[in-house]
């Protein structure tokens, strides 16, 4: 704490993640609108009475009274603002929450202020709450995450020779960050090829995602092809694979068996 920042303030936050310490305690990672990711701790969360419980719950969003602390901020008091009711009744949309608060501590560094970042999680939390087709908004998400923190993809002209981008055998190079045309695929000679359809959705999500949320006719093929190279490229710029991912698969997996 340095010396012109107040002993006590007031913040609020989404809850990202949380595990439990000691007897009573949590330790929680939350998302601010100015500070951005912060972490601290809850005394006390855990016991019968506490007057904190409830309120930090995962995926909450809470106005916060805070203390500032050695190691880690300590959360005096919080008041519920939104729950996000519709995510805990829905293994699939609780799933998907995971996932995206997931990419969101992933992607920030402590104390480093997003207020874009801050307004997508609540809107994409809000979509995956309410929307039918959840799949939509969280590819949605991805792109505007990888937007707001620098890592946009390019899909509007070859990453090699800059000409514009035609409907034909292009390919997604999560290395270099977009798409290559067909004559520059040596470029990356690892990048898969993208269906016409496919980064047609991608182009269209990036520009006007507001009228892709709306189609009902997306193929299933088209939906899990952009998801897969997503994730890729989400993964790619993580060093690892969400952890959320395996669960989701194996959701979607045990869905289809039934």
């Amino acid at each position: 704490m340095t010396a012109n920042q107040p002993r006590v303030y007031r913040t609020e936050a989404v809850i990202l993640k949380g595990y439990d310490y000691g007897e009573a305690d949590r330790i929680l990672t939350l998302y601010t609108p100015h500070a951005g990711k912060l972490r601290g701790i809850a005394k006390g969360m855990r016991k019968t009475k506490s007057r904190l419980g409830g309120h930090l719950d995962l995926f909450t969003r809470s106005n916060l009274m805070v203390a500032r602390g050695r190691q880690l901020d300590i959360v005096t008091q919080a008041d519920t603002i939104e729950t996000f009711r519709p995510l805990r009744e829905d293994l699939q949309r609780l799933s998907y929450a995971h996932y995206v608060c997931e990419l969101v501590d992933g992607f920030s560094a402590e104390d480093l202020g997003n207020y874009p970042l801050y307004a997508l999680l609540l809107s994409t939390l809000r979509r995956i709450a309410e929307l039918p087709r959840v799949d939509l908004a969280v590819r949605s998400f991805e792109l505007q995450l990888l937007d707001v923190t620098g890592f946009r993809p390019q899909f509007q002209q070859c990453l090699h020779c800059e000409t514009p981008i035609e409907p034909e055998a292009n390919r997604f190079s999560v290395k270099l960050g977009g798409i290559l045309c067909p004559r520059c695929a040596f470029a990356d000679a690892t990048a898969p090829v993208i269906s016409i359809n496919a980064l047609k959705v991608l182009r269209n999500l990036q520009r006007n995602e507001v009228a892709v949320m709306n189609l009902s006719d997306i193929p299933v093929d088209v939906g899990n092809e952009i998801e897969h190279r997503l994730q890729e490229y989400v993964t790619y710029r993580l060093e690892s694979r969400p952890r959320s991912v395996a669960f989701l698969d194996r959701l979607r997996s045990e869905s289809a068996s039934i």
